[in-house]
């Protein structure tokens, strides 16, 4: 297999000291399978993007050495994949219109957890919007494991016209944008395993820092968001599109991101595309241990001090670079890739 590893920062701000953490562990991950590393500006959310902001990573990350193998990525140009996308599942029977708030949600959250469950979105919806207007599009997730999780038959197919002109099912099938194309054909249903991977409400999977993994989506998450009421393509939904086009064969990211895995793997299982090998590194914290960002007053990288922060981020992911103290990028980068390769055979990692 020919590697092709990706780091996708959002243009929130400036590149900061974990994002650099982040950034480097998936360059190595690349050089050290003599793979491609590729950059992605996942700027889809357009409240939270900063003008400029995406200029400055990339000038940030040519500084620190860190080139991409291929011209970079911008979400923003991709929503007609996006909408093919949803088009493709809503054609499956595998979404369906959600007219909640958040505060509906949250209200019956507080029955649902009254009943000892833990569904973080607790199916309001599924079987109809009950007069109320569409504002998101969800995923639904299987009920259970194997044969009896299906999610065939979901409630897209159930939803009939009431008094206040809910969506009939012919309705629901269309595409959630008025300006939108035809729904393009469904994908094929595959052999019996495949389809048993989609039934299957527990996803299960290897991460290669981190190790074994398992989620339940159906108790843990329930049916998730692939558009939001604002109209923005949800991170789920993207990223899984972006990354199936671009051919990533292994995604290296922070751990934050870990529980967001189970969900783009059922999701990849929806559309029929391969899985790629995960490694989600530790996070960096800041003094009150919560995750360093640009809302927790995250800095601005110091350009001027570029060794000195590439030192502290391989010490932050655990790399031996010996006590030789490197002068200049490139040798710094040799050793780091050197320490990267033996740091991950030591935890055993499994490469697909």
């Amino acid at each position: 297999m020919n590697y092709r590893g990706r780091f996708a920062p959002s243009p929130t701000g400036p590149l900061h000291f974990g994002s650099l953490v982040g950034a480097l562990a998936s360059w190595l991950d690349a050089r050290a399978h003599d793979g491609v590393w590729l950059l992605r500006i996942e700027d889809i959310d357009g409240p939270r993007t900063v003008p400029g902001a995406a200029e400055d990573i990339l000038t940030t990350l040519d500084r620190f050495g860190l080139h991409a193998d291929e011209p970079p990525v911008w979400q923003s140009e991709r929503t007609a994949r996006y909408q093919q996308a949803l088009d493709q599942l809503l054609a499956a029977g595998l979404v369906y219109p959600c007219g909640c708030t958040r505060k509906e949600i949250s209200d019956s959250l507080l029955n649902v957890h009254a009943r000892n469950t833990t569904l973080a979105y607790p199916g309001t919806c599924r079987n109809g919007l009950h007069g109320k207007p569409a504002r998101a599009w969800r995923l639904r997730v299987p009920d259970g494991d194997g044969d009896g999780g299906s999610v065939a038959g979901m409630a897209v197919d159930d939803v009939s016209r009431d008094a206040k002109g809910s969506p009939t099912t012919d309705d629901a099938r269309r595409s959630p944008t008025a300006d939108a194309g035809k729904s393009i054909e469904a994908t094929p249903a595959g052999d019996a395993a495949d389809r048993n991977k989609r039934n299957a409400a527990t996803i299960e999977f290897t991460d290669r820092w981190q190790g074994l993994q398992t989620q339940n989506l159906a108790t843990e998450v329930g049916d998730f968001v692939l558009r939001r009421a604002d109209d923005q393509w949800a991170y789920q939904l993207a990223v899984v599109m972006d990354d199936a086009d671009a051919g990533i064969t292994h995604i290296v990211r922070g751990a934050d991101l870990l529980d967001s895995t189970a969900r783009q793997i059922y999701l990849q299982r929806c559309l029929d595309i391969p899985t790629p090998a995960y490694l989600h590194v530790p996070v960096v914290t800041n003094s009150e241990g919560e995750k360093l960002s640009k809302q927790t007053g995250a800095t601005a990288l110091d350009t001027s001090r570029l060794l000195e922060a590439l030192y502290a981020a391989a010490a932050h992911l655990e790399l031996d670079m010996g006590n030789e103290r490197h002068e200049s990028l490139g040798a710094f980068y040799d050793a780091a890739t050197t320490a990267w390769a033996r740091r991950i055979e030591s935890m055993g990692s499994r490469t697909r």
